[in-house]
């Protein structure tokens, strides 16, 4: 790879081509074990995206995915399009100017209050009841 398209990559994948090739001298026993545990991850990130289930469901999967990136490339592809995606939308917040800003805060605020007011004029539990 050129030194132009590493700089054209996020410095979190770069950061962990360098760990994958660390990865790779350890030991068989280590390896299966960062396996299970990603995968293990990403299960539990599905189950706690699912409705209903409190959880930081989708945070999960992104950090199994990371531990099954170090293993698996196809894992390592699909961490990537995620971390560019994250970027992407990050560079995009950044360029909001401050009249969007506000109107995304006053629409949050007044979805908030009609919650509140329904919630109490109809006795909508906050808390699911199971």
């Amino acid at each position: 790879m050129s030194e132009q398209e590493s700089d054209a990559r996020p410095e979190l994948l770069v950061k962990l081509q360098e760990r994958k090739e660390r990865h790779k001298q350890r030991h068989i026993v280590h390896r299966a074990g960062v396996v299970v545990l990603g995968g293990f991850l990403v299960l539990a990130g599905i189950v706690m995206s699912g409705p209903g289930v409190p959880g930081p469901g989708i945070a999960t999967i992104v950090v199994g995915l990371a531990f099954l990136a170090l293993e698996f490339d196809r894992a390592e592809r699909l961490l990537e399009r995620v971390i560019v995606w994250g970027e992407r939308a990050a560079q995009r917040a950044e360029r909001t100017t401050p009249r969007q800003r506000t109107a995304a805060a006053v629409s949050f605020l007044v979805a908030l209050g009609v919650f509140a007011w329904a919630a109490l004029t109809y006795d909508i539990p906050l808390v699911p009841v199971l």
